[in-house]
C-alpha cells in the first residue's frame, strides 16, 4: 500500500483549502462591488495592499532574510507582480461582475492548457499526447457552457475572463519557478508589493469615499437574510481571500509543483458554483452542467500531461545560483 508522504499531504490540504476560500471569495467580491459601486480595479488595489502589508509583517517577524532578492530575480518578480498578480486580480473581479461566477472561473482555468503548451514549446518539457485530447474537451465543454448557439453570455465579461486566463498562466509558470528558489510567502509579498505600486497609479483609489464601507449589504437574496457592513466583506477579501489563499497556494506549489497543485486548484470552480448557488442563487441548466464537467475533465488531463521531471531539473539549475531562505518550519 502506497501512502502519501506527510509533506505532500500538507501540500494537498493547503491547495484544497486555498481553492475553497478562492471559490467563496468570488461571491464576496461580487457582493462588495454590487453593494458599494466600487469597481474591479479599486477592489484589487485594496486587496493587494492589504495582503502585502500582512505578508511583509509576518516575514519581518519570522524570517527577514527571506525578503532579500538578487538582481537576477528582479525582472521575474516584476512580471509576476504586474501580470500574475495585479492583472489577475483585476481581470477576475471584472469577469465575476459581468458573468456567473462559475463560468468566469471555467474560462479562467483554460490557463492550464496554456501552461502545458508553453512548457512543451518554450521550455522543452515533455508533455504527454493526452494534451490534445484535453484541448478538444475544454473547447467542447466551454462551447456547451457558453451555449454559443444562443450567445447568452456577456461578451465583455468573456474577454475579461480570458484575460484572467492569460494572467493565471503567468502566475502558475513564474510562481512554480520562483517558489523553487524562494520562500513562498516572500514570492507572494513581492508580487503583492509590485501589484500595489501598479494599481496605486491606475486604479483611481483616490476617488473612493470611505463612507461606502459603512453601508450595510445583504449577504444573500433572501428577504430578511443576513447582512453586514461593507468593510467586513473587504476584510474577508483581504485577509482570507488574498493573504491566506495566496500564501497557501504558493506554498502548495512549492511542495507539489504547478502540475499537481493546479489539478487540486481546479476544485475552486466547484466550490464557486456551490457558493454562488447557495448565496446568490446563480444556477446552470443541465446542458451547461454537462459542459462544465467536460471542461474540468479537460483541465485535469492537461495538468496531468506535464512531466514534472523537466520542472524539477529547471529548478535544480536555479537553486545552484542562489542561497535558499530558511525553511519556515
Amino acid at each position: 500500500m502506497v501512502v502519501a508522504k506527510p509533506r505532500a499531504l500538507v501540500g494537498y490540504i493547503a491547495a484544497t483549502v486555498a481553492a475553497f476560500i478562492f471559490g467563496v471569495n468570488g461571491v464576496v467580491i461580487k457582493l462588495l462591488m454590487d453593494g458599494t459601486g466600487i469597481d474591479g480595479f479599486q477592489v484589487t488595489f485594496l486587496r493587494v495592499v492589504g495582503a502585502a502589508v500582512l505578508m511583509g509583517a509576518v516575514l519581518l517577524t519570522r524570517d527577514p532574510n527571506a525578503l532579500r532578492i538578487t538582481r537576477k530575480q528582479i525582472v521575474p518578480l516584476l512580471a509576476m507582480g504586474v501580470v500574475g498578480v495585479a492583472m489577475l486580480q483585476a481581470t477576475y473581479a471584472q469577469a465575476v461582475f459581468m458573468l456567473p461566477i462559475g463560468i468566469a472561473l471555467l474560462l479562467e482555468y483554460t490557463a492550464v492548457l496554456f501552461v502545458a503548451l508553453i512548457a512543451h514549446f518554450f521550455f522543452r518539457e515533455h508533455v504527454k499526447s493526452r494534451i490534445w485530447v484535453s484541448i478538444v474537451a475544454v473547447l467542447i465543454g466551454l462551447a456547451t457552457v457558453a451555449e454559443v448557439w444562443n450567445s447568452t453570455l456577456n461578451a465583455e465579461g468573456v474577454l475579461w475572463a480570458f484575460a484572467a486566463s492569460a494572467s493565471l498562466t503567468t502566475y502558475f509558470l513564474l510562481g512554480e519557478r520562483q517558489t523553487g528558489v524562494r520562500h513562498p510567502m516572500a514570492v507572494g509579498f513581492w508580487g503583492m508589493t509590485v501589484a500595489s505600486a501598479f494599481w496605486a497609479l491606475f486604479s483611481g483609489w483616490w476617488t473612493l469615499d470611505p463612507v461606502i464601507f459603512t453601508r450595510v449589504i445583504p449577504f444573500s437574496d433572501e428577504i430578511g437574510g443576513i447582512s453586514g457592513p461593507a468593510w467586513l466583506l473587504l476584510a474577508f477579501i483581504v485577509v482570507l481571500g488574498t493573504f491566506t489563499t495566496f500564501t497557501l497556494g504558493l506554498w502548495s506549489i512549492s511542495i507539489l509543483k504547478a502540475t499537481r497543485s493546479g489539478i487540486v486548484a481546479t476544485s475552486e470552480v466547484l466550490f464557486a458554483f456551490l457558493a454562488a448557488w447557495l448565496i446568490l442563487g446563480e444556477t446552470l441548466n443541465v446542458v451547461q452542467l454537462v459542459g462544465a464537467g467536460i471542461v474540468l475533465i479537460g483541465v485535469v488531463l492537461a495538468q496531468s500531461a506535464r512531466d514534472n521531471r523537466a520542472v524539477q531539473s529547471d529548478l535544480a539549475l536555479d537553486t545552484s545560483e542562489i542561497s535558499l531562505p530558511k525553511d519556515p518550519r
